[in-house]
């Protein structure tokens, strides 16, 4: 009688139907976007010999880290959306919070990776092929994945032992770590801790890094003399930096504050941001301004 083993419902929007319609095809152009987008970065990226470099390697794998991403949310919540029993059952909402967890702090990393490989690229150029080896960008690619879905089998794990008592009504579009905290029926101030520290370790320590390298980039940059080189080199990082905006942004947002504080509308809209907004645009910031694809 401590734990629920049976289904959770979603209340996500259901009390504004309007809002529902909206987000529904929202979700669902996002959702075709990103599969038709990312698996064509995928494609080209194979096919195409003068594009097995080191940044298209990290490309593909964020293009295959984003299909996954939207894929283990986007399906069940377009169905929910148009259903009024708004269900999912306990394994599907552990696999959720698991999966889309693991993804999401390896998308944190892999930016931050992603950042390295162009200020490799932009500081170092004659240097670039033999720093960014092949050892070197798997061995990278590894570690993100690895410390992704690492860090959340740690939350997966501690929420399961949490008591449940009965409730089974997760206030949200998905089954996410901070809303599935809520249904706890004992103090989950370990579990917000640990949730604090690792949304420090995979969103503020990320975003450093990854400033540092635009810092060393922008004084790289600026040093160009040809005024078409450094317009060249600023829109290919400049891309970078609306990605990481947006996604590290919202993500900072909704993991940082504490669970009793931030509205739950605001969260729920803003977790579509990194959930289905930013896997939609990164194939259209980062390939199609480059001549290559």
């Amino acid at each position: 009688n401590q734990s629920y083993q049976g289904e959770f419902i979603l209340l996500g929007v259901a009390d504004r139907p309007r809002l529902e319609m909206l987000l529904f095809a929202l979700v669902l152009v996002c959702y075709m976007m990103t599969l038709l987008g990312n698996t064509t970065i995928i494609v080209v990226s194979r096919l195409d010999a003068g594009l097995h470099t080191p940044m298209y390697f990290f490309l593909s794998n964020l293009s295959f880290l984003d299909l996954c991403f939207t894929t283990s949310l986007g399906p069940h919540m377009l169905v929910n959306f148009w259903r009024k029993s708004k269900t999912i059952t306990y394994g599907g909402c552990v696999a959720e919070l698991y999966i889309s967890l693991a993804l999401g702090c390896t998308e944190c990393v892999l930016l931050t990776v992603m950042s390295y490989d162009r200020y490799v690229a932009i500081c170092h150029p004659l240097r670039y092929t033999t720093i960014m080896s092949h050892s070197l960008c798997f061995t990278m690619a590894g570690v993100s994945w690895i410390s992704g879905f690492s860090n959340s089998l740690v939350h997966t794990v501690m929420i399961l032992r949490l008591p449940l008592c009965g409730r089974n009504q997760v206030d949200h579009l998905f089954c996410e770590l901070p809303a599935f905290l809520k249904l706890a029926c004992v103090d989950t101030s370990l579990n917000e801790i640990v949730m604090f520290s690792s949304s420090m370790l995979f969103l503020l320590v990320p975003v450093s890094l990854i400033m540092v390298s635009y810092g060393y980039i922008a004084a790289a940059v600026l040093k160009i003399r040809s005024a078409e080189g450094r317009k060249r080199a600023f829109n290919t990082c400049s891309s970078h930096l609306i990605v990481v905006w947006l996604f590290y942004g919202t993500g900072t947002f909704n993991y940082l504050q504490r669970l009793s504080t931030s509205s739950h509308d605001r969260r729920k809209i803003i977790s579509l941001f990194y959930t289905f907004l930013t896997p939609m645009l990164n194939p259209l910031i980062y390939t199609l301004r480059n001549k290559e694809v």
